[in-house]
């Protein structure tokens, strides 16, 4: 295999990890009252140790849980809000399919995913503490962004080895006048 295939390859893979968290990611935003329950249960079970050493924790929980329920039971509308949330983690997952198929083409998406992520810790240190976030949640926050960008540094370096390398020309298809005339090689006549 040509350095330029293996590398392509190692591109496309990285690329297919980041979609599909990316798409996870979004696809957890429409279920958020059902996940809350059932991280709030798994927390209280008998054998989680997080209700005795975070209880903090298992306080931001209970009160995220209860405000998803009062807004579901009261106040549907507002959960639209996370199912907009979760289209746009899929839309942007797709958007990586561009430099999935031509990465040297289309490493802007690659980068616009990097400004992306950067964007994370000021949206966190400035909306977390006006929607009264607890500091710690901005910090877990944050580390989408931080997780988030080393996969992109790492497929931008390789798109930009693979855009230093040598290209090899393709085959150039025969036209329908030339497929059926035979060209003689060089210091040949035909007589």
């Amino acid at each position: 295999m040509s350095r330029r295939r293996a590398l392509l390859r190692r591109i496309r893979v990285w690329l297919v990890v980041f979609i599909v968290c990316l798409a996870l990611s979004g696809l957890t935003a429409f279920p958020l009252v059902h996940e809350l329950h059932w991280a709030e249960d798994l927390l209280r079970s008998s054998a989680s140790p997080v209700p005795e050493h975070f209880p903090a924790l298992m306080e931001w929980i209970t009160r995220v849980r209860t405000g998803l329920d009062e807004a579901d039971a009261k106040y549907p509308f507002v959960l639209y809000g996370t199912d907009w949330l979760a289209f746009a983690h899929l839309v942007i997952a797709v958007a990586f399919y561009g430099p999935y198929r031509d990465p040297v083409r289309n490493i802007w998406v690659v980068e616009f995913g990097m400004i992306a992520c950067a964007g994370i810790i000021p949206l966190a240190l400035i909306c977390g503490p006006i929607r009264d976030i607890p500091f710690w949640w901005s910090v877990i926050d944050m580390s989408f962004g931080v997780f988030g960008v080393i996969p992109l540094l790492v497929v931008r370096r390789m798109i930009k080895r693979l855009e230093a390398l040598p290209q090899t020309p393709s085959p150039k298809p025969l036209s329908a006048a030339t497929a059926g005339r035979v060209t003689p090689a060089p210091g040949l006549r035909r007589r």
